[in-house]
Formats: structure tokens, C-alpha cells, sequence
């Protein structure tokens, strides 16, 4: 008996620490923990002779090309470890305007490792009176919205440009931006021009952020309270008022722009659907008023008739408890169709009609109420839904050029007056970066300044039809 239970212990035993290594092995792999002094490691990577950072740690490598460089066939010079070996082929040109992902291998340790490739912009900044311009090599675009009162046209841009790139007007020049300004940037004998917009905020707009607390003091959905936050910082006009104001019979006269950013459940609050406040609603639309409806608050659409009855969205979800997760791609949209539409003009994209929102690593709960068109409503595509709906679909996934996919931005009506709608439905549309199980924030997101100008963008253009 003894010999037999020894024999089985000893199986349990090389069972159990088998199991222990590959828990141990997943575990590392999966939590992105990387050997600094691994066999399996990149010891230096170069492009056209620009040595890229390696951080060891994460496996990322980043690359900062000059100005004018064309990234979209380079072979790339890679050091490894001695006896390992690579997927990336550098025996051909590599197209590096997206990331680029290899592995590298050595015997049975690897290591994976993302290139990401940045080309310096001809302009480093532009300001005026100290107020920092966004800057679009894409659509080469300077876009800057300056306080209201601002006399422009006598205003001095302090301009710094890259090595061995001239600007013409230069840095100090006096110039008048009533209208759209041409700066010639000028590099090894080629130049291009950059059309530079600056404007100033729609004068006497009044933005009401609207929300289910009875004061903004007491908003208690993070998002929420960072969004209205921003809005009070950068609109002199802001107000809040609840549902329950309406309700009261708050006079919705004086509001240029309604702003409602519902953040706190897939299903809207009931006092939103009382009579009272959908009729106040619908009389403020029908009169001229305006609404911007973000994240969960798209499907208010519905209930307001903005939409004929049952054609709101049909994919509302979200919400990972406890902390959302973490995704490894930034998230983002495709406007292609739509790259002059005032509310897409300042984004900062990766290729024409493209733009980023969320940040790769970012804790994200993917608070999502966008249609999926193909397989549900019967829209079939793009033009099937702006049929059934009466909008216009402005944007899509990132993937989706055609925007047959996804409804993630939309405007009502689709007419060329009267646009006083906006939706923006997906789950890219995140203002509070969440946190882990400890509390702690995850990483900043890049891109939350593209979140902040396409709101901005919104609210203006919904005001120029008050």
C-alpha cells in the first residue's frame, strides 16, 4: 500500500509542477513581463540609419524619423541576440505608416515586439497670444479657436519649425486671420502649403450640460463629471440643468446647444422619458434648439422622434466590472467621406479620414449605443440606414471606408438645413481613463485631445444653425 500511494504522490506531484511552470510561463507572457537580458531580445534597430528606443520592458521600439521622410518602403536593419532569429523579413521593403509587429526567437524563448514610426512635423508649434494651434500634417491643417472679443486681424504667431525647415510668413509676422491664412513650409528645395484657421467661439452661445443630478455638484459618474468639467473651462456660456428642471418647466429659450453625455447605464433614466420633458425637448428642437447626444444618451433619439419609432440604436452595451479591460490596439474611427465636415477639422489622424480616440492600453469600459447596420434593422448599408432613419452617418470603425458597418457619428436631419442633431455613439468616446483593482488610473490617453476638439467641433456647428 505504501508503494502504491508513494507512486501516486509522485505523479500528483510532477503533475502539479508541471502545471506550476506553465501557469508561471502564461502568467509572464500574459502580463507583458520581458527579461531585460532575455536570449531572445532586439539589441538595436535601425531605419534609413535612425537608431530606434528599444524599451525592453514592453518590447516597443519607436523610431522619429526627419521631417519629409517616406516611411512606406524602408528595409529595416535588425540586431538580435546571438542564435536567435526573427518573422520580419529584412530582406524586402516594409511599409512602417502603421505599427509593425515581429517575434523573436531563440530556442524556446520569445519575445514579441511592436514598431511604431513617427515622421517629425515640418511646424514643432504655433501660437498666439500663448494659446497653443493643433497641428494636422495629414490634412495640413493649423486649426486654433482663440477667446471670444479677440481682434483678428492684427495677431503675431510665435512659430517653431523643425531643422531645416523654413515657414513663410515667418515666426512674428503681423497677420490678419479674418479669413484662412497659406504658410509655405519649404524643405530641401520642396515646399507645401499649410492652411492655418483661426476663429473664435460662436459669440453669445449659451451650452447646457444636461444631466439626472439636481446640480452639477452633485454629478457622481466620473466620465460625466470630467466632460462637464471641460465644458465650463472652455465655454463661458455653459450652464447645467437636470431633467428635473425641465420637468419644472425650465425655459429652454435661451440655450443654443443641449449637451447630453449619459454615461451611467446602458438604459436610460425613467424621468428622462416622463411627458413633461420629452415634449419640452421635442418643443426646443422643433423651435431650433439643438442637442449633442453622447455615449448612452444616443438612443434619446427614439424617444424624441428624432428617428421614426423602433429606429434607434440597436447595439447598446458596455461595462466590464471592475475595471473594463485592456485592449492592445488604440481605438478609432473612419470618417472617409467626411474629411471636410467642420466637426472632424483640427483631429490629429493617421491617414486621411482616419483618427484615433482611445489609446492602446487604456482601461476602457466600451460604453457603446451605435447601430450595427448589416446584420440587424434591416438597413443592409450606409445608404439603407440613412433611408429608414433620416440621418446622415458620418462615421464608421476604423476599418470601415464604405462606413457601411457602424453608425458611431450621425447628424439629423439629412438635409443640407436644419442639422440640429448630433450623435456620437461609440465606446472610443471615453473622457475618464478607468482604474485597476488597486485604484490606480491607467496610462493617460494620447488622443483624449481629439475626444475634446471633436466635441468642441460639434457644439460650434450645432450653434451656427441656432
Amino acid at each position: 500500500m505504501k508503494k502504491l500511494i508513494d507512486k501516486t504522490w509522485t505523479k500528483v506531484s510532477m503533475i502539479l509542477a508541471l502545471l506550476f511552470i506553465v501557469s508561471a510561463c502564461s502568467d509572464s507572457f500574459e502580463n507583458g513581463g520581458f527579461d531585460v537580458d532575455s536570449p531572445a531580445n532586439t539589441t538595436s534597430f535601425s531605419l534609413n540609419g535612425v537608431a530606434g528606443q528599444i524599451d525592453q520592458k514592453t518590447g516597443k521600439i519607436n523610431v522619429t524619423m526627419p521631417y519629409g521622410s517616406d516611411i512606406t518602403a524602408i528595409i529595416p536593419k535588425v540586431v538580435l541576440e546571438e542564435g536567435a532569429t526573427s518573422n520580419l523579413d529584412t530582406t524586402t521593403p516594409i511599409d512602417f505608416t502603421t505599427p509593425v509587429k515581429y517575434r523573436v526567437i531563440n530556442g524556446n524563448l520569445f519575445k514579441d515586439y511592436t514598431v511604431s514610426v513617427m515622421v517629425l512635423s515640418p511646424i514643432k508649434s504655433f501660437t498666439i497670444n500663448g494659446m497653443p494651434a493643433t497641428i494636422n500634417d495629414v490634412s495640413k491643417t493649423i486649426s486654433l479657436t482663440l477667446p471670444e472679443n479677440t481682434d483678428l486681424t492684427a495677431l503675431k504667431p510665435v512659430i517653431e519649425v523643425t531643422q531645416g525647415v523654413a515657414i513663410s510668413p515667418t515666426s512674428g509676422t503681423t497677420i490678419n486671420f479674418t479669413d484662412p491664412v497659406i504658410f509655405v513650409i519649404t524643405s530641401d528645395g520642396k515646399s507645401v502649403n499649410y492652411t492655418a484657421n483661426v476663429v473664435l467661439p460662436v459669440k453669445g452661445l449659451v451650452v447646457a450640460f444636461l444631466g439626472t443630478a439636481a446640480t452639477r455638484a452633485e454629478i457622481s459618474n466620473i466620465d460625466e463629471i470630467i466632460a462637464s468639467n471641460w465644458l465650463f473651462e472652455n465655454f463661458n456660456g455653459a450652464k447645467y440643468i437636470s431633467f428635473t428642471d425641465i420637468q419644472n418647466g425650465y425655459d429652454l429659450s435661451t440655450i443654443t446647444v443641449i449637451w447630453w453625455h449619459f454615461d451611467s447605464a446602458t438604459n436610460l433614466p425613467s424621468i428622462a422619458y416622463k411627458p413633461e420633458v420629452t415634449t419640452a425637448l421635442k418643443n426646443y428642437q422643433t423651435n431650433g434648439g439643438n442637442l449633442l447626444l453622447t455615449t448612452f444618451a444616443s438612443q434619446y433619439v427614439d424617444a424624441l422622434g428624432i428617428v421614426p419609432s423602433g429606429k434607434g440604436p440597436n447595439n447598446v452595451f458596455g461595462d466590464f466590472p471592475p475595471n473594463g479591460f485592456v485592449d492592445g490596439n488604440s481605438w478609432g474611427m473612419s470618417f472617409v467621406g467626411h474629411e471636410n465636415h467642420p466637426i472632424f477639422q483640427g483631429l490629429t489622424t493617421y491617414e486621411s479620414g482616419k483618427a484615433n480616440l482611445l489609446q492602446a492600453g487604456t482601461f476602457r469600459l466600451n460604453h457603446t449605443a451605435w447601430w450595427f447596420v448589416p446584420e440587424w434593422g434591416g438597413y443592409g448599408n450606409g445608404e439603407g440606414w440613412r433611408t429608414q432613419t433620416g440621418g446622415t452617418n458620418l462615421a464608421s470603425e476604423a476599418w470601415d471606408n464604405n462606413l457601411d458597418g457602424r453608425v458611431t457619428i450621425a447628424e439629423f436631419p439629412n438635409s443640407s438645413t436644419d442639422k440640429n442633431v448630433i450623435v456620437i455613439s461609440m465606446g472610443a468616446y471615453d473622457w475618464y481613463n478607468e482604474t485597476n483593482s488597486s485604484g490606480v488610473p491607467s496610462q493617460s490617453n494620447e488622443f483624449i485631445n481629439n475626444i475634446k476638439i471633436l466635441t468642441q467641433n460639434s457644439i460650434n456647428y450645432l450653434a451656427q444653425n441656432k
